[in-house]
């Protein structure tokens, strides 16, 4: 394997849960080295959070990889010691806290950018370091009705739905690591560059992806309700099922699209009717353009469908679980599910790398750690301490 992109960039990652984590798994992933801060005989509360099989947490592996653990407690003086060391070792520190909560232990921004100047912190927050909602309490599910997301999901006659997993944090883990390779870069590269503190809310990260919600209330004062599909962009579009009971995602986004669906469905004749030619009129007339496409699709196996629409270049896809998933050769000949060794599991599989790198790709270099697993690694070999000091934190709790 060649050198990854950040190999020699160092991380601390005093967060927990999902997104923050998830951000330092991607840096971890792409060579960083990630130091994961656990409390001790706890450990992440994701460590305790199912799926399980045989009291392993399942998600630890594929959110935890190519990290090293170290437990430390935060509360204690000896502790917040170390923890500054290693601040003055690193470039990324990543935290996702309540804001406040590493100023009252003595270890906020503001004291370790004395200590380290070129250091980046990346904080993640439910509603961001500043504003009236700052000490709110946020996770992800929350934010995202926050964000005006989960406004828009389901059926207009029901109730809101909120994302069957947590999608806002995963977004929120990518901006995590677009933060810190971005951070890297300016300090790095520009003549004035230094470290500098990164401020995230979680429900910015979804928020940021509605912009057609901004335009259109702003330009328009229309408020968008809820739709269980694609609505009020392109028609047609959604959800179709096939003569042989299954499911397909259908879209045309654009007029060239909805003209070799035509073709594929020979009915070149929509592309003269008046109501159905463009997408503005497609867009007026949208149930009556659905309910054609949908008569079609009824009429055909899922398999005669896909051929039919992917011969003509349409756009479709069918909904596939996660069984069709593991067996599907696409996937397969991507490497998205990869298969490592578990100290009590055996072998497991996990979401590959991505993206793809054509010359310094990245790579699962170690599974997750089990707790304090690298704590002689890096309080001894790292930052210098004695046996005997390692043995005295361990015996005072410490670590």
């Amino acid at each position: 394997m060649g050198q990854t992109p950040l190999s020699g960039v160092k991380v601390l990652d005093v967060s927990t849960m999902i997104a923050a984590p998830y951000g330092a798994v991607l840096l971890g992933d792409f060579g960083a080295d990630v130091i994961k801060v656990e409390i001790p005989k706890k450990g992440d509360t994701l460590r305790h959070v199912g799926p399980f099989k045989d009291s392993e947490p399942l998600r630890w592996s594929g959110l935890a990889r190519n990290k090293r653990s170290l437990t430390l407690d935060l509360h204690q003086e000896e502790a917040k010691d170390i923890f500054k060391k290693l601040a003055a070792k690193v470039d990324i520190i990543i935290e996702n806290f309540r804001p406040g909560t590493l100023e009252k232990w003595g270890v906020g921004y503001d004291v370790l950018k004395e200590i380290n100047p070129n250091v980046i912190m990346i904080r993640v927050s439910g509603y961001g370091q500043t504003g009236p909602f700052r000490e709110k309490a946020g996770f992800g599910t929350p934010a995202t009705a926050f964000s005006g997301f989960t406004y828009l999901q389901g059926f207009h006659d029901r109730h809101p739905v909120s994302p069957s997993f947590s999608l806002t944090d995963y977004i929120a883990g990518i901006y995590v690591a677009f933060a810190a390779v971005t951070s890297i870069y300016h300090r790095d590269v520009h003549p004035d560059g230094s470290g500098q503190m990164v401020d995230l809310a979680l429900y910015e990260s979804v928020f940021r992806m509605l912009e057609f919600l901004v335009a259109e209330y702003d330009q328009l004062g229309k408020i968008r309700e809820r739709s269980p599909g694609l609505s009020g962009h392109s028609s047609p579009a959604g959800t179709y099922e096939t003569k042989d009971g299954s499911y397909v995602v259908l879209v045309t986004s654009t007029d060239s699209t909805f003209n070799r669906l035509a073709k594929a469905m020979d009915r070149e004749d929509l592309l003269e009717n008046e109501k159905f030619y463009k997408n503005s009129e497609r867009l007026k007339h949208n149930d009556e353009m659905n309910d054609i496409v949908a008569s079609w699709i009824r009429s055909l196996s899922r398999e005669e469908l896909l051929a039919r629409l992917d011969g003509h270049g349409v756009p479709v896809s069918p909904i596939l679980n996660i069984k069709d998933i593991f067996e599907h050769p696409q996937f397969k000949a991507r490497e998205n599910i990869v298969e490592v060794d578990h100290p009590r599991l055996g072998k497991v599989k996990v979401p590959g790398i991505i993206p793809k790198f054509e010359k310094t790709p990245g790579s699962i270099r170690q599974i997750a750690p089990d707790l304090g697993e690298h704590n002689h690694d890096i309080l001894v070999d790292f930052l210098g301490l004695s046996e005997e000091e390692y043995t005295a934190l361990a015996e005072k709790g410490v670590i």
